[in-house]
């Protein structure tokens, strides 16, 4: 990278937050008045809950949060979990060849081990390798999914530096429901699941199966690479979930919950084995949510996540199992003025493994406290949290947030927090890589944003900036010294930050919604940009109703990246075109088709690794 444009980028940045202080200084100057809050933006639900652990009012959110819906889960078409979250502002993603295989994705420029994914407010998380399992969370499964950007270490404990993705499974309503769908397409891709979910009585139901399986295509094409394999790189899952809902009184309930998913992919380690990761992926929980008085409400939760996967090339297999017990007990209160939650976790991590780390354990407590008031055109929301590590002692964070309807239509918000995040199993002892002295990283980190939702005629217009600096401290880097013995250490400092453009506009039967992000994530010391991040990303999407017809339109697009710390190794940048189609003839169904990469671009989001080119998915989905 030039130092010309180094320079010239971190101009852009330094406008658009120049952008950001002149329209809260105008916005001061203009409207001292109290001004009634805007109306509610209709592309989203009323509620979410991740921003401060319970329900909250989309239209007082403080926090960067975006709401991705069944509906929209169902019309994307998207090939997974991560194809699907690149969609929306703020986030890029990896992924080591197609379905199936490796992926994950960087926050506002976040290394992937610093996001926090919950599965139904239990964690989804190896210990090992420090990161989820994207590709084991089928689509199928979701109901809905929260994406909240920025530090939230306050609310979630470690990790939380980029932010936190909350997926959330089917589960029962008041009255019985029942879909299925099924599809096939390209590298002989097929996939099919089936659910029902309803009531009886008090009691509340949902079960849900499914399963997928494709040929693949050749995912490493790098020749020069020893791990090179002509072959096509596969797979198949089968997947599972239920939960169950007993209401014993008004507002007094018990829950379970259950999700499983086995993973069998195909990866590339050589031409001389079918080399192949099998995962699975469960988690369950149990949980009683009570009304105790008038304005106290407590919820008891007791569940457990698993990570097991067996690796398994030509030198023979390596297994790894992580389990990760989580106990929470909240309570939240309705104060004279605003809102307050109080609670206690404990969190206890095992691992297992056949390479003998010394240390196959560790424990957390923490407790935590969150505060919310909304008064008139005014809010605020602190998060404070303090952990005790059985490896790393204590840790505090906080988040201060606060917000202003300025005018009709408009919001100021602002906010700062720290977060940080612990070594993984692997960086601490996995034999001949590792540093058992390694310190967790931490972060601190500010944002603000200016908005506007309303109307221009009978197009119903949201609008938003936000910029962000997020300062990394004590990054763990793996480096090697002059005898070429290497192992992680906490060497490097980060600083992320840029500024997010985000719209989206209904009129009539056309939706449309498009963002741009121009974000500066370099390493301190070299001034290079981290591995896989882009400088400029953005993605357009439209939507056009015609009668029982639905056309889609996508485009996503990326500047060049690196897939090296040094900055030698550069990834084109891209631009690619999707389309789908639904047509919806009654009685429930629907048929739909997907074309990704409809132009066969070639482009890469790991280096050395292929997207699979253009490729179609069609098939039939039915609700009742």
């Amino acid at each position: 990278m030039s130092t010309e444009s180094s320079t010239t980028y971190r101009a852009r940045v330094a406008a658009a937050r120049f952008f950001i202080a002149c329209a809260s200084i105008a916005a001061a100057c203009a409207h001292a008045q109290p001004v009634p809050p805007a109306p509610k933006a209709a592309s989203f639900d009323p509620v979410v809950v991740t921003a401060a652990r319970g329900p909250q009012a989309i239209e007082d959110l403080l926090a960067d949060l975006t709401v991705i819906g069944r509906d929209e889960i169902a019309r994307s078409g998207a090939d997974g979990l991560a194809k699907l979250l690149s969609r929306h502002h703020g986030i890029e993603i990896v992924q080591n060849g197609g379905p199936g295989s490796t992926s994950g994705v960087f926050i506002r420029g976040a290394n992937r081990g610093q996001t926090v994914v919950l599965l139904d407010g239990i964690r989804l998380e190896s210990s090992t390798t420090g990161a989820a399992s994207l590709e084991a969370i089928p689509l199928d499964q979701i109901e809905r999914i929260e994406i909240l950007r920025g530090p939230a270490s306050a609310l979630y404990g470690a990790d939380a530096i980029g932010g936190v993705i909350q997926v959330f499974t089917r589960r029962g309503g008041d009255t019985l429901a029942a879909n299925a769908s099924a599809g096939y397409g390209t590298h002989s891709t097929a996939k099919g699941s089936a659910g029902v979910s309803g009531s009886a009585g008090a009691l509340r139901y949902s079960l849900q199966a499914g399963a997928q399986r494709s040929d693949g295509f050749n995912a490493l094409v790098d020749t020069a690479n020893w791990s090179y394999d002509p072959d096509r790189d596969g797979f198949r899952a089968e997947n599972v979930s239920a939960s169950v809902g007993f209401d014993w009184a008004k507002e007094q309930s018990l829950g379970a919950r259950y999700f499983r998913n086995r993973l069998n992919a195909q990866f590339d380690a050589g031409d001389a084995y079918d080399d192949r990761t099998v995962t699975i992926v469960e988690a369950w929980q149990v949980d009683s949510r009570n009304r105790l008085a008038a304005n106290w409400r407590s919820s008891l939760v007791v569940g457990r996540s698993v990570d097991d996967s067996t690796t398994t090339i030509a030198f023979g297999s390596s297994p790894f199992r992580t389990e990760d017990t989580q106990f929470t007990w909240q309570n939240d209160l309705t104060l004279p003025a605003g809102e307050l939650s109080a609670g206690y976790v404990r969190r206890e991590e095992r691992v297992d493994e056949d390479v003998s780390f010394p240390v196959t354990a560790r424990d957390t407590d923490s407790v935590f406290g969150i505060y919310r008031l909304v008064s008139g055109p005014y809010a605020l929301q602190g998060n404070l949290r303090y952990d005790h590590s059985s490896q790393f002692g204590s840790r505090t964070t906080g988040t201060l947030a606060a917000g202003w309807r300025f005018a009709p239509g408009w919001r100021l918000t602002a906010s700062g927090g720290t977060a940080y995040k612990v070594p993984t199993f692997n960086d601490l002892y996995f034999p001949g890589f590792s540093n058992p002295d390694l310190e967790p990283e931490t972060a601190r980190n500010f944002e603000g944003s200016v908005s506007w939702n309303g109307t221009l005629g009978e197009a119903r217009v949201g609008a938003s900036a936000t910029g962000w600096h997020n300062r990394v401290s004590d990054l763990i880097v793996f480096q090697c010294d002059a005898n070429f013995v290497c192992a992680p250490q906490n060497v490097a400092r980060a600083t992320l930050e840029g500024v997010t453009f985000a719209g989206d506009l209904a009129w009539r039967d056309t939706t449309v919604r498009g963002s741009i992000n121009l974000q500066d994530p370099v390493d301190d010391e070299t001034g290079n940009l981290l591995p896989r991040r882009a400088r400029t990303y953005g993605a357009l999407s439209l939507l056009q109703r015609a009668g029982p017809a639905t056309l889609g339109f996508e485009l996503v697009a990326a500047s060049k990246r690196y897939d090296d710390a040094a900055n030698t190794r550069e990834m084109a940048g891209y631009a690619i075109v999707n389309l789908t189609a639904e047509w919806t003839p009654g009685h429930g169904v629907t048929l739909f088709v997907r074309a990704d990469n409809v132009f066969d671009r070639d482009y890469e989001l790991a280096a050395g690794y292929a997207t699979g080119g253009a490729q179609v998915f069609g098939g039939v989905r039915w609700a009742m």
